[in-house]
């Protein structure tokens, strides 16, 4: 983050809406002083919960992205990823699963992509599971999750499959972060995906109903990560209330 930019454009800002440093302080609940420092970019000094009410006052979409080597950052958290869902496609062959990595679909115009599209052909089983290496907007999430839920279903038959129980995973690394943040949002989580690991584990051997739940993937390839961060979680307020991993690992 450019300091010396951000500074600018708040002050930018706040002289195209007419206010005055005082006027933005007060906005934010904060000192004049703090309003100046973050215009004239001494934001080492402030901070960020300071500099996002500014921000807020100003109606200013204020981003922070993490940069590491230029492009490689991006590279690290694809093959975080990947090491995830093979260990994903791993697990479910073992238990009979016949699984298959990043399936699109087009199904009436809603168009995306499955992280690990399974079927269980002795119980006619389907299964959408996520995978998430960070945690961003719950939401958001959630919202796909139901809708590839939902489309399961046609997704699959145009392999000739004929569903009897579906099944929708939230695949996440047995981390402390993804630990933390589930436990965070017990409620929601617990409404829109009430299965943890161990019923996760009894379904997929089952398959004997619809399934909803998360489940905690200890990723062999990339070594004990447990200390390793993986961001925070948004949560918008708005239907909170209605919106849609415990044991380790075998």
């Amino acid at each position: 983050m450019d300091d010396a930019k951000v500074g600018s454009v708040f002050r930018a800002v706040r002289i195209r809406r007419g206010m005055s440093q005082t006027q933005v302080a007060e906005a934010a609940g904060i000192s004049r002083a703090v309003v100046s420092s973050i215009e004239r970019g001494l934001l080492e000094g402030t901070s960020m919960r300071l500099v996002r009410r500014v921000s807020t006052a100003l109606g200013i979409s204020l981003g922070l992205e993490a940069r590491w080597r230029g492009a490689e950052a991006a590279t690290l958290l694809d093959e975080r990823h990947a090491r995830l869902v093979r260990a994903v496609v791993a697990r479910l062959t073992a238990l009979g699963w016949q699984a298959f990595p990043e399936r699109t679909f087009n199904v009436w115009g809603e168009r995306g992509s499955v992280d690990v599209l399974a079927w269980q052909p002795a119980t006619r089983a389907v299964l959408c599971v996520e995978v998430k290496t960070k945690l961003a907007d719950l939401q958001d999430l959630l919202a796909t999750m139901d809708k590839k839920r939902r489309l399961a279903p046609s997704i699959v038959r145009a392999e000739g499959w004929r569903p009897r129980v579906v099944g929708s995973v939230l695949v996440v690394p047995a981390e402390t972060w993804a630990r933390n943040a589930v436990d965070r949002f017990d409620s929601v989580f617990a409404a829109a995906l009430p299965d943890r690991t161990a019923d996760v584990l009894g379904w997929l051997k089952t398959s004997d109903r619809d399934m909803r739940g998360i489940w905690f993937v200890l990723n062999d390839a990339g070594g004990s990560a447990k200390r390793r961060p993986g961001g925070s979680m948004r949560v918008r307020p708005r239907e909170l209330a209605i919106l849609p991993h415990g044991h380790a690992q075998p």
